[in-house]
């Protein structure tokens, strides 16, 4: 398994999305080539995602860093034997503690496998996370693509996609749930190398100004 994903013109993606999408291909090309390391630690991941559910990326990292410094080692089996009072110190909530703590047991219970979860097909892992309290499709969703590198997924109730293809495409209003998923059915079987590229356009500043990408 691939540690960085590279996207550039000797991706096969790159070419088939600028080809079949107009719009998507303009953007590509303002983007331009970059590079996304995965998260491979994959325990680790699905708890820095649970701790960044309805926070901001500069509050979610914070609490991050203050539960790294208390465990050292971000595990399964540190997690669950910490007192909850100590995870409240580092700005966790009752609910996301129980959380990480229900992960963490189903890891050790070998409920999720690390090892055999990435011969499973996306959906079969989606309903495997999906188990585990307080991780819904969207973050299920979020692993696949950042931790597993899978090449087509799309999560069409993410609001930071629907932004951009509202400014992308000069919609009147941001898609809904059948728009999102005619936007995705045209960019299959890439679907997520167009979200990154959509979520860069939010992240470089695009997608705050008027007017759409010409």
């Amino acid at each position: 398994m691939k540690d960085t994903l590279n996207f550039n013109n000797s991706n096969p993606a790159i070419l088939a999305l600028s080809t079949s999408d107009q719009g998507l291909g303009s953007l590509i090309k303002l983007i331009g080539s970059f590079n996304l390391p995965l998260r491979t630690d994959f325990f680790a991941s699905l708890v820095r995602a649970i701790i960044g559910q309805q926070l901001s990326v500069k509050v979610a990292e914070t609490i991050w860093d203050r539960l790294y410094k208390v465990c050292e080692e971000i595990k399964p089996e540190v997690l669950i034997s910490m007192d909850d009072d100590v995870l409240r110190s580092v700005g966790l909530s009752k609910s996301k503690i129980i959380y990480i703590k229900d992960l963490s047991g189903k890891v050790l219970s070998k409920e999720i496998d690390f090892m055999e979860i990435q011969s499973l097909d996306d959906q079969q892992i989606i309903e495997v996370l999906t188990s585990v309290k307080g991780i819904g499709r969207w973050t299920a969703q979020m692993f696949l693509i950042f931790s597993l590198g899978r090449p087509d997924v799309f999560a069409v109730d993410d609001l930071g996609l629907q932004r951009a293809i509202k400014w992308l495409y000069d919609l009147e209003q941001s898609p809904g749930k059948a728009a999102m998923k005619t936007f995705g059915d045209r960019w299959r079987p890439y679907r997520s190398t167009a979200s990154l590229y959509l979520w860069e356009a939010i992240n470089k500043g695009y997608v705050t100004k008027e007017k759409p990408l010409a």
